[in-house]
């Protein structure tokens, strides 16, 4: 907006506000106003297909060249077409509905590209209703909503167009393809409910594959729908990674699945297991009483924080001669996954740190589970996919920064991992 219109505005906002006495009487005037500009710019762009206008900016050199629609007659030939009257449309925006009274032409080929012909709802509209999809809400939810603000009517089958074109979007988004090497990767289940063929809601995993890139920057890389978890379905999710160019994973941050480990080998040998200490913690605190969990999770936190495996060795000896005598099971499951609780030690603090600090996926799957708090379930496989991906989509706007200590970890992983990096970085 240049100054003089900007100066025009606060003019016009000064007076309006002498006249508005209710927010009701500024919603008014602001709906009158839009309509009011929007007529006005309709009939403009009948002018310029008529040929009496012609856009500002645009060079004039001869007067065949004042029309910009190969339909329309110069002035100088004698046009015969012309007006033709107006018809009426109500198109919905963010003020409400507004009826707009849009201007014809009698040849009928006057294609208005401010507000198209049949598009009923104003450029921004869509994206409101979205956005609220996007945080889980209901199409019921939405209706009230939107009737409560913009005083307009969204009907089910409105919120089914709008989403409708999210199902091309979703499945060019699943098939892009990705770059040939990341550093790290997170890989995590989490249970949703979901309406089956058979009209029964039954508990399903969605698979979620979350990236850090080169930059260190997040990038949700996959999700995939499944009725159980399981690790010959964690091995067809990596297998689509793999043909979607993804070549090589340094490190690997995965839960305790059984066979999760030896499938992520099978496509990717020479990726670094690191299970995940957040759903270590979680599955010990199973078995602990309200009572002792704040002190089991300080003694366990003595472990995976140790400066060497040595010294995690003994905190692990320390915690099972405090606590195997009450909670046995603790300190057998964390014996028998030792080899991957401890890959973290094999390298440095920066990397470590980056492994261990699970912010990543945890942030993901909160969006999830908030997502699924709201909408207690999803109507079909493709739902689920298509909202989930919304859901994520949208949170993943706040991601543009690297993780903590990344430029840290990067000079690490360039010496660790020399030979395996893309030729750009290795300079």
């Amino acid at each position: 907006m240049d100054a003089n219109l900007t100066d025009k505005a606060e003019r016009l906002a000064t007076e309006i506000a002498t006249q508005a006495k209710t927010l009701d009487d500024l919603n008014g005037l602001m709906k009158l106003m839009m309509k009011s500009a929007l007529e006005r710019m309709l009939d403009t762009e009948l002018d310029v297909h008529l040929g009496r206008k012609r856009l500002p900016g645009s060079a004039v050199d001869s007067p065949a060249q004042v029309t910009v629609n190969p339909g329309a007659e110069s002035p100088t030939k004698g046009a015969k077409n012309r007006r033709n009257g107006h018809s009426q449309k109500t198109v919905q925006g963010d003020l409400g509905e507004i009826k707009l009274t849009t201007p014809r032409d009698r040849d009928g080929t006057f294609e208005p590209q401010l507000i198209p012909k049949h598009q009923r709802r104003l450029t921004g509209f869509d994206t409101k209703i979205l956005a609220l999809y996007a945080k889980g809400m209901t199409t019921r939810d939405i209706q009230e909503i939107v009737k409560e603000l913009y005083d307009v009517d969204v009907s089910p089958t409105l919120i089914s167009e709008i989403t409708a074109d999210l199902d091309a979007e979703v499945t060019a988004w699943r098939t892009r393809q990705l770059d040939p090497v990341w550093p790290i990767v997170y890989l995590d289940g989490i249970v949703v409910h979901v309406r089956g063929g058979n009209g029964r809601v039954s508990a399903q995993t969605m698979y979620v594959a979350l990236g850090v890139n080169m930059q260190g920057r997040k990038e949700l890389l996959g999700l995939w729908l499944s009725e159980t978890e399981g690790a010959k379905f964690w091995l067809s999710c990596l297998t689509d990674l793999k043909n979607r160019g993804l070549k090589d994973i340094f490190i690997a941050c995965i839960d305790g699945l059984t066979g999760f480990a030896e499938a992520l080998h099978a496509a990717y040998p020479e990726a670094k297991v690191q299970l995940c200490i957040v759903h270590l913690v979680r599955a010990a605190l199973k078995y602990v009483t309200d009572k002792d969990s704040d002190q089991v999770i300080a003694d366990l936190k003595m472990i995976y924080k140790a400066a060497t495996v040595s010294e995690a060795e003994a905190a692990l000896e320390r915690f099972a001669q405090a606590w195997d005598a009450k909670y046995p099971t603790i300190v057998k499951q964390w014996r028998l996954k030792w080899p991957d609780i401890v890959a973290m030690f094999e390298f440095p603090p920066a990397i470590r740190k980056a492994m261990y600090t699970t912010n990543a996926i945890e942030s993901v799957n909160s969006v999830i589970r908030k997502f699924t708090r709201n909408r207690k379930q999803y109507p079909n496989e493709e739902s689920a996919l298509k909202l989930v991906y919304l859901a994520i989509h949208e949170a993943s706007k706040k991601w543009t920064l690297p993780i903590p200590k990344w430029r840290e970890a990067l000079n690490h992983f360039m010496i660790i991992f020399e030979d395996r990096l893309p030729a750009m970085n290795r300079k």
